[in-house]
């Protein structure tokens, strides 16, 4: 059984249609990397997964449960989307932290507030994600005394502190120079190894071949393709995918 299956999601704004029926699925511990030039609807189909938006159409299924379903007359309670977004974790390009509480708080909070875990319980599970991401030196620090990496670190073990089913990054270095795009793509890595299943929206090519099982490539609000990466850099088989891959690795 998938983890996530997604069905012919559909997304307009106004009259634009940004997703035009986007399927995909992803197995327990699998990495799928999105891949595709600005404007072709990656980040929209990762805020419809999230509940930060939501799909005119189309389902949104996990572990066999159907979390969406854009065509049912009854629409979901406040509550029932509470607990629908706690499937998964999202990490933003800009890092979100609540800037007037330190490392330890920003990622206890959570799980505190939403009640799924004591002080106690979600400070100890806080310090071994914050040890996790390489941070224990900075547990007491503010977010503006940390660098952009090490803010995206916490960003991520805050992510992880629900214990999501799906850890979702949307263009995690992208506000990052060089250096700190390496060390949070060291930890997304590292995450890997211990099973976590994660969907990245991505522009860092060399990342998306080399660590995702699985590559989706958008355009104009479609799946124009889809594979491994062996397939989807090796041999693509869309003019589309052969143009941005150029484009992209010409720019590297």
């Amino acid at each position: 059984m998938s983890v996530l299956e997604v069905k012919n999601i559909k997304k307009n704004f106004g009259k634009t249609e940004v997703l035009k029926g986007i399927s995909f699925s992803l197995e327990k511990g699998e990495v799928l990397s999105i891949i595709g030039s600005s404007g072709s609807g990656k980040t929209t189909l990762l805020r419809c997964l999230n509940f930060l938006e939501f799909a005119e159409s189309g389902t949104i299924s996990v572990c066999g449960k159907i979390i969406f379903d854009g065509d049912a007359a009854k629409k979901p309670t406040e509550n029932e989307i509470r607990l629908n977004r706690l499937h998964f974790g999202l990490v933003f390009q800009s890092f979100n932290l609540f800037p007037q509480y330190s490392v330890l708080k920003n990622v206890t909070l959570a799980p505190v507030l939403l009640k799924r875990m004591t002080e106690d319980e979600a400070e100890k599970k806080a310090r071994e994600l914050i040890a996790r991401v390489g941070l224990t030196d900075r547990i007491n620090n503010y977010p503006c005394q940390l660098s952009g990496g090490q803010q995206q670190r916490v960003a991520i073990a805050r992510a992880l502190a629900l214990e999501p089913d799906i850890l979702c990054f949307d263009e995690p270095t992208s506000a990052l120079d060089p250096e700190l795009t390496g060390e949070v793509l060291r930890v997304i890595k590292d995450l890997k190894s211990t099973g976590s299943t994660m969907i990245v929206v991505t522009h860092e090519m060399e990342f998306a071949r080399n660590v995702s099982d699985k590559v989706l490539f958008m355009a104009d609000g479609v799946v124009e393709e889809s594979g491994t990466p062996e397939e989807v850099f090796g041999t693509p088989q869309s003019d589309k995918t052969k143009s941005f891959l150029n484009k992209s690795l010409e720019s590297v």
